[in-house]
């Protein structure tokens, strides 16, 4: 769990050494690649293209993340997107397996700083775009970090992994409103008995960190 409290400067990492497969919190990513790409082309995304991004986050379309994934380069593409990002621990999957990706939680709030600070390679109106489809995953996907407070910009991935014998590896990633302050959160988990255990975690641990961190600033 990494979590940055954008309205203080507070932070705080918990696991800082694990890397695990993304599952589908890769398809922020690989959209924000698509937008760096188009940037670099001076055009705006195409009506394709944003019918594939739209799909791709709100309600997690693999064959739509498959086709953008293609479109942006594959795993190239994707590695030069986090070179310009900032992104130290994330290497992309092998041929078409972009939910093998692997991250950290540090990695993934560097991902979400790129929505959320001027300062980053991403044009405003690209921001904008990517966190209002993150506002409107649907309903039974939006579970997780955002727990943690209220209008919660959130991607999920979930997925048995044989190597680990149908363990799950769940995880989450958002930004969040909490006690007057913007978080940023990530969560990357493996080896959860079930789907479920592993949300319960995070949405715990989301809650916990968060609510401990606006309470830190208000006692200093």
């Amino acid at each position: 769990m990494s979590v940055r409290d954008l309205t203080t400067g507070l932070s705080y990492s918990y696991g800082k050494s694990l890397r695990t497969a993304t599952a589908s919190i890769v398809k922020v990513d690989i959209v924000i690649a698509l937008l760096l790409q188009a940037q670099r082309e001076e055009r705006g995304l195409t009506s394709a293209e944003k019918a594939l991004a739209e799909r791709v986050i709100t309600v997690s379309d693999n064959d739509a993340a498959t086709a953008l994934w293609h479109s942006i380069g594959g795993a190239d593409g994707l590695a030069s997107a986090n070179r310009k990002l900032g992104l130290r621990d994330t290497e992309p999957g092998p041929g078409e397996s972009w939910g093998s990706t692997t991250t950290s939680a540090a990695d993934q709030i560097r991902l979400l700083a790129a929505l959320a600070s001027g300062k980053s390679p991403l044009h405003p109106a690209s921001r904008r775009y990517l966190r209002h489809l993150m506002r409107n995953v649907t309903p039974e996907q939006a579970w997780g970090v955002s727990a943690a407070g209220t209008d919660a910009e959130v991607k999920n991935g979930w997925l048995p992994r044989e190597r680990h014998g149908g363990a799950w590896t769940v995880n989450s990633i958002g930004i969040v409103r909490r006690d007057g302050h913007t978080f940023l959160l990530a969560a990357v988990s493996e080896r959860d008995g079930t789907m479920q255990s592993g949300v319960e975690a995070i949405e715990h641990t989301a809650e916990t960190v968060t609510a401990a961190l606006a309470r830190a600033s208000r006692d200093t």
